[in-house]
């Protein structure tokens, strides 16, 4: 069956998490994605516990999937002249160093658009290639600190609360570079023209605050944390102890905080939902209320109530969930490496054109000698290019 990018060439030579991420969604839809790590640690979530049979992380394994892996030491000249013969192979180029190493390495934009014009050539980095912050190091908690995200996250008069998740590596990183190069490759289909993609995940992080900084962009004081109506200022939007867990509320619209308050036996409150004098003892009647039964006793009220009320999941629970369960997204495979697993789904379904897992995630190098050959080398001068040390070739009798 055709995928959306089946036609599409990607070299990626990013690590961790945001561009392996950008490139996962790719490879997911067809694209074939060459991972370019280096001989030696290769990239190094690969290791990161908890680890598969395949010796591999199983994280590694969920966003490297229906990739291929060469290892090229790109500090060798002849590595560096095979990185260009990749480049003009390649649709997409994706590259997550710090600005102005590419250039160092003589693998910048300006250099591999000589060889390739129409290449698409992402860079993602903290800070962007640009402005003061641009040498900086940092990781995901830095990137939310500067772009106000962490500072608004957690309770009122409590200290910022760092998220569950990996907000600017995920979103910010690999989700702006993925839609980034989408967008690059329709104007290329349209007008065979390439170009360089700066994507920053302070600047995506900061693009998020659109319903954050109203008060601040028309000159007003900045909100307190857990003051805000999204961020736990209000009774209706906010989360609820339970006796085993936690309960969310999200009965934002009239209608639902209406029903909500007659379930719980509280109408006279339906007219209160946005008065602020009477936030403190509807925050306290809920706290109360809710402290009162299990979740699961809680869902079995509201299963059937338009009152958006849910259960606050823990990871297990969600693997186990019937709606998660249903739309595949959390799915059992037979791993060609790692053998019977569970792995995250896809999250788009297309009608048409559906993306598939077609490919176990690459050893660090398994498929060197396939790639190099797929660009023109011999048996000869790859046998010398691993005896030099250029490239690693992984062997079946190896372990990762």
């Amino acid at each position: 069956m055709t995928m959306p990018l089946s036609e599409m060439k990607v070299v990626d030579l990013t690590r961790l998490l945001p561009g392996p991420f950008c490139t996962h969604i790719l490879a997911d839809l067809g694209a074939d994605v060459v991972r370019v790590e280096d001989p030696v640690i290769g990239d190094y979530l690969r290791m990161q516990p908890p680890l598969t049979r395949s010796g591999m992380s199983v994280h590694f394994h969920v966003i490297n999937r229906n990739k291929r892996s060469i290892a090229i030491d790109l500090k060798k000249t002849q590595g560096r002249e095979l990185l260009l013969e990749l480049a003009t192979w390649a649709d997409v180029l994706v590259e997550q160093f710090r600005p102005g190493v590419m250039e160092r390495l003589g693998l910048g934009y300006e250099t591999v658009r000589e060889v390739n014009p129409s290449i698409i050539y992402c860079s993602i980095t903290g800070y962007g290639q640009d402005g003061p912050y641009k040498d900086i190091a940092g990781h995901d908690i830095n990137y939310l600190s500067y772009a106000g995200v962490l500072g608004i996250s957690g309770r009122k008069g409590g200290p910022p609360q760092i998220s569950g998740v990996q907000i600017a590596d995920v979103g910010a990183g690999g989700l702006f570079g993925a839609f980034s190069i989408l967008a690059a490759y329709i104007h290329r289909l349209k007008s065979g023209e390439g170009q360089h993609l700066d994507v920053s995940m302070l600047d995506g992080s900061v693009s998020w605050l659109t319903v954050n900084t109203g008060e601040v962009l028309l000159g007003g004081k900045a909100p307190d944390r857990g003051t805000m109506f999204l961020h736990g200022g209000l009774p209706c939007y906010n989360v609820y102890e339970a006796k085993d867990g936690y309960i969310s509320v999200g009965a934002l619209e009239g209608k639902f905080w209406k029903r909500l308050c007659e379930i719980l036996g509280k109408p006279e409150y339906t007219e209160e939902q946005f008065n602020t004098e009477k936030h403190e003892e509807i925050f306290k009647w809920l706290e109360e209320t809710f402290k009162q039964k299990t979740k699961d006793e809680w869902m079995e009220i509201f299963q059937n109530e338009d009152a958006c009320v849910s259960p606050v999941l823990d990871l297990s629970e969600v693997c186990a969930n019937p709606q998660v369960f249903h739309r595949k997204m959390i799915i059992d495979i037979d791993d060609e490496k790692a053998g019977k697993m569970k792995t995250i789904g896809i999250p788009v379904k297309f009608s048409r054109t559906p993306g598939s897992i077609r490919r176990s995630a690459p050893y660090l190098g398994e498929h060197t000698d396939e790639i190099l050959r797929m660009i023109g080398c011999s048996d000869e001068e790859i046998e010398g290019l691993i005896n030099d040390g250029v490239v690693y070739q992984h062997r079946e009798s190896e372990e990762d």
